[in-house]
């Protein structure tokens, strides 16, 4: 049984750059610990381009960033002192905890053009986690296992599945992959996990008889075991054990409201160090005042 069916809405974060924003949904905030869902692009980029593409220096607490990319690059910089480019089939991890802020710029496609398609997601870290010391870590190759069996190309992005388990350091029970499916092909969805989604980032694909198309995901029942590509797809598959319930507040999640209004201020009085290779510039604190921001 399909739960849920989420369609992606299309968000401009500047600068030409589109974004599907998936979760949260208002009738569904998270999946699992999941709680941020954003599908960049796909958006062709000249060289060139103006730096209002870029996304500036901003602050998060309470999370874990995931980016992973289909094509393009970007290069990302953090206040612990991380510099790195992530390409294709790799993977930055960012762990905010405490308080952390980064920027991630398109310097490849201003140079030479680009093509730019990923997700970006955020998972909400458990209760006893939220303050954890900030941390970045970059993963690809045999970090993120891979397999190929029947039409379909699988890579684990974070967390365990299919008997095989990620590189990043996670910090509750969850799953995260990356099919590749050619056309007819058919893959199991992970069980054994409370909370399950699938996105279909590309193609379309076919689940208990009905056909969905790119662009939505589905959040799944216990009876759903597989997934069948009508056409050649990339699905996004995740989920994992809940943390409970979280407010969220513009790059902030906590579990505490507090917690979220103290973030904001110390943006807003500058106490949140900017990279040390990016610090000429960041993104204002929203001119609205704090709202009572709904729980996720």
């Amino acid at each position: 049984m399909i739960e849920m069916v989420i369609e992606q809405r299309r968000r401009s974060l500047g600068g030409g750059l589109e974004v599907g924003r998936v979760l949260p949904f208002a009738k569904r905030r998270m999946v699992g610990p999941f709680i941020f869902f954003d599908h960049m692009g796909p958006l062709d980029v000249a060289a060139g381009a103006d730096r209002s593409l870029d996304v500036r220096p901003h602050p998060h607490i309470g999370l874990s960033t995931v980016t992973y990319l289909f094509s393009g690059e970007i290069m990302h910089r953090d206040s612990v002192g991380s510099e790195q480019a992530i390409r294709p089939r790799e993977v930055n991890w960012m762990t905010a905890g405490s308080g952390i802020t980064h920027s991630e710029r398109f310097e490849k496609a201003r140079a030479s053009g680009d093509h730019l398609h990923g997700i970006q997601a955020w998972v909400a870290l458990p209760t006893a986690d939220e303050e954890t010391a900030p941390s970045f870590s970059h993963h690809a190759g045999a970090d993120l296992p891979h397999w190929n069996d029947g039409g379909v190309a699988g890579h684990l992005i974070a967390g365990s599945a299919y008997g095989l388990t990620a590189a990043a350091r996670t910090h509750s029970p969850l799953f995260y992959a990356h099919l590749d499916m050619e056309p007819g092909a058919t893959a199991e969805v992970p069980v054994g996990h409370p909370e399950r989604a699938l996105y279909v980032a590309t193609g379309a694909v076919e689940v208990d008889g009905a056909r969905y198309d790119a662009g939505k995901m589905l959040v799944l029942g216990a009876d759903v075991s597989a997934l069948r590509a009508v056409e050649r797809s990339a699905v996004m598959l995740l989920g994992g054990e809940p943390v409970g319930e979280r407010y969220l507040y513009w790059n902030f999640v906590s579990s505490s409201h507090d917690r979220l209004a103290q973030a904001a201020e110390d943006w807003k009085a500058g106490r949140m160090k900017l990279p040390d290779a990016d610090d000429q510039e960041f993104i204002p604190l929203p001119d609205a005042p704090l709202p009572t921001p709904a729980k996720a």
